[in-house]
């Protein structure tokens, strides 16, 4: 059985095991909801790539939610009977089931507006309605808007965070002291077009926004306001931050803050951030004609800006209260100045395929050490506005 990554552990979790109740049941719904919203089959055809049944494949995705939200030990059985479909945990909270209710019911206005897409004639025949399964329900420490998931974390991976895009970013987290067990805390993701595609799909999607506008401002809602108060939010990549300015009347750029009211009297936090992916465009010698110190130059300020909105989402996460315009102006000065050796070394390894040494002797030569001068003037910081509540 496929086995998921960078589960998460968190001491929080550990210490809520302690006070767990008897077992829960939490019903689902019935086979054709619990089809539609789990995206069954997920990869199956005449020749299966796993043959999992229905409820395999939801507690396929519950144990993944179990286990990121910190619950190691506890269990999940999904069972069907006249039609009806249920989860019965054993080893969490009994209040563990609302937040996966609160998500399906959010859910189905995914699955309508789909619905509606395609009786449209506007459904492409390589689309997948995937919704944000096996993510920590909660033990949450920020969120993160993305346009859409690629194809393969469904059909392939069957693992909402198993993509190119997660797995960079989870780097730059653990770059900003986030142990690796934890990074999915700190992934719960919202797309903004909940359809698995081709990584290429993106300017089609863009056409689709309208059909998901209750589903998708009611996850940011969920998801951001919680009892504690609002976590942390990052918007990736220009989609995104275009959609959060025609929603919520906000401006993110990138390394730009601002507050969103999800809801009358509560705000969160956003980050405008690159694509995590951006960067593969942005340093490739393509993208300049051949011109390799152009593409390198590029690299290293697309590779501050990142490390920078990673370490404002990790202090954020870890701190929920602290002040995030002084925050930001940390974090920027750490990656952009101070380390600015360090962001040079990781642009190398992990976009260049460089070994340590040959990044440090790159990043030693007269040229580079020109160009981590300018890091500091990546970006502006504004200062966060408040939206009228």
């Amino acid at each position: 059985m496929f086995k998921p990554t960078r589960l998460s552990f968190t001491l929080a979790a550990l210490m809520a095991s302690a006070v767990v109740q008897a077992d829960i049941e939490v019903p689902l719904g019935s086979t054709q909801r619990v089809t539609q919203l789990f995206a069954f089959p997920n990869n199956c055809n005449v020749i299966c790539f796993r043959p999992w049944t229905l409820e395999q494949t939801a507690e396929h995705y519950l144990n993944q939610s179990l286990q990121r939200d910190g619950y190691s030990r506890a269990k999940v059985s999904v069972k069907s009977h006249d039609g009806q479909v249920s989860a019965t945990f054993s080893g969490v909270p009994d209040t563990y089931g609302q937040p996966l209710t609160t998500l399906l019911d959010t859910a189905d206005l995914a699955y309508q507006g789909a619905s509606k897409l395609n009786s449209d004639g506007k459904w492409a025949y390589n689309w997948y309605l995937f919704l944000p399964l096996g993510m920590a329900l909660e033990n949450r420490k920020s969120i993160e808007l993305l346009h859409f998931p690629p194809d393969y974390s469904l059909t392939q991976a069957q693992d909402y965070l198993e993509s190119a895009t997660t797995d960079r970013w989870a780097t730059l987290l653990t770059d900003n002291g986030v142990p690796a067990t934890e990074t999915p805390a700190y992934q719960t993701i919202i797309d903004i077009a909940p359809i698995a595609a081709p990584s290429n799909a993106g300017k089609d999607l863009e056409n689709v926004y309208s059909y998901f506008a209750d589903y998708q401002t009611r996850m940011v809602k969920e998801l951001s306001l919680g009892p504690n108060g609002s976590l942390p939010m990052v918007a990736f990549g220009a989609p995104v931050r275009n959609w959060i300015k025609q929603q919520y009347g906000q401006t993110v750029s990138v390394l730009g803050l601002a507050q969103i009211s999800p809801q009358a009297g509560k705000t969160v936090s956003v980050l405008g951030a690159n694509h995590p992916s951006y960067i593969w465009y942005a340093a490739s010698p393509d993208t300049y004609d051949g011109n390799e110190q152009m593409a390198d130059e590029a690299g290293l300020k697309v590779m501050g800006q990142d490390l920078s909105a990673a370490c404002w989402q990790a202090g954020m996460g870890q701190k929920p209260a602290s002040d995030p315009n002084v925050l930001l102006k940390a974090c920027m000065n750490t990656w952009q100045v101070t380390r600015k050796e360090q962001t040079c070394e990781l642009f190398y390894t992990s976009v260049r395929d460089l070994s340590p040494e040959q990044a440090n002797a790159k990043c030693a030569t007269p040229a580079i050490k020109t160009q981590l001068k300018q890091l500091k003037n990546a970006a502006p910081v504004p200062t966060i506005v408040a939206p009228a509540l």
